[in-house]
């Protein structure tokens, strides 16, 4: 145990970057709870997972614009979704870059749509800037302010390890169900 809260200590602000340029919810929440164990700065860790969103939306959003061709096949299978992505985007907005980042499995998607929507580059930089740092700051302050939950929590999935497969089958299962049921013809 010791010797990965070390690798984390050497290693973490790095693996937060990677992940959050993909929009990892769960590397912030961590990067929180490892703050608040004194493992790491909330300061940086946050700010480095704030620039990482950022870089990384904004290249999705590069790769619809300027890519077209290149990106297309690999979402061919998900024509149903980025026409939810679009839909999300033309209902809400500028309101669409924020809530984006809280949806797993949309927030890969809502760049791209926008970009081949031929949304403005400029503006979609601009209200980036501001959903990336909303983003880290709701996810990852939340988790340092819940930290001793979570920790109570996993204190006790020690005693009850059989739980711990049961929860996560039961948040995969009812994200597929939901991403099913959303993207469902009607």
């Amino acid at each position: 145990m010791e010797s990965t809260l070390t690798s984390l200590e050497t290693w973490g602000y790095l693996a937060i970057a990677f992940f959050s340029f993909g929009g990892s919810l769960v590397v912030v929440a961590a990067a929180g709870v490892l703050s608040y164990l004194g493992k790491m700065d909330l300061t940086t860790a946050l700010a480095v997972a704030a620039v990482s969103n950022f870089m990384g939306d904004n290249f999705l959003f590069y790769l619809g614009k300027y890519q077209k061709n290149q990106v297309r096949p690999y979402f061919a299978k998900h024509k149903r979704k980025i026409a939810l992505a679009t839909l999300i985007m033309r209902k809400y907005g500028i309101m669409a870059i924020f809530i984006q980042k809280f949806i797993y499995g949309i927030k890969t998607l809502v760049p791209l749509s926008m970009a081949l929507a031929k949304y403005d580059f400029k503006k979609f930089v601009f209200f980036n800037v501001f959903a990336s740092i909303v983003f880290v700051a709701v996810i990852g302050g939340g988790s340092y302010y819940s930290s001793e939950a979570f920790i109570a929590f996993f204190d006790k999935l020690k005693e009850y390890p059989w739980m711990m497969p049961v929860i996560l089958f039961t948040v995969i299962g009812g994200i597929w169900y939901m991403m099913k049921k959303m993207t469902k013809k009607k």
